[in-house]
């Protein structure tokens, strides 16, 4: 306990956010816990906690730099598929990012775990408790929905979502 002002300290110096370095905190210290057992007594807690507060700062950064990749890659291929205009990587994000939350939940969580977190179908449909084939079946029906709410988003006619 003595430590986690110096944990949000560190992580106030690392996301410079207050709610992200508070996230921050809370999931070294979760980490931490699970680890314990880990933790040789002769070594500096504070040092190991540090070092897992900065490896799950960086893990984070990846995974954002990874899911914004993505975004952009499916922004670009919805653009060429439809053959408009050419696409400018700010605005195919931004379309992409304000109507990635207009896919149903299950649709955006499939897109997530298979796309953003780089997992497998089948250790999506282990998380989610479906079959392999549910879970490509709805990875698949994301993207094109995706796509087809991209196309809505420049004006180009959309069916309505049957999800």
């Amino acid at each position: 306990m003595s430590l986690l002002p110096d944990l949000r300290g560190f992580a106030r110096f690392l996301t410079r956010d207050a709610s992200s370095s508070d996230d921050l905190v809370q999931e070294t210290v979760m980490r931490a816990l699970g680890a314990l057992d880990q933790f040789q007594g002769d070594t500096n807690l504070k040092a190991w906690l540090f070092t897992i507060e900065r490896n799950i700062f960086f893990e984070q950064k990846r995974r954002r730099k990874r899911e914004h990749e993505i975004m952009t890659d499916y922004a670009a291929q919805s653009y060429s598929q439809t053959e408009s205009r050419p696409a400018s990587s700010g605005d195919d994000v931004r379309d992409l990012e304000s109507v990635f939350w207009l896919l149903s939940p299950l649709l955006r969580e499939a897109l997530i775990l298979v796309g953003a977190q780089e997992m497998t179908h089948e250790e999506a449909a282990v998380i989610c408790g479906v079959p392999v084939g549910t879970m490509k079946a709805r990875v698949s029906r994301a993207r094109v929905r995706l796509a087809e709410l991209v196309a809505h988003a420049r004006g180009d006619d959309v069916p309505a979502d049957g999800d």
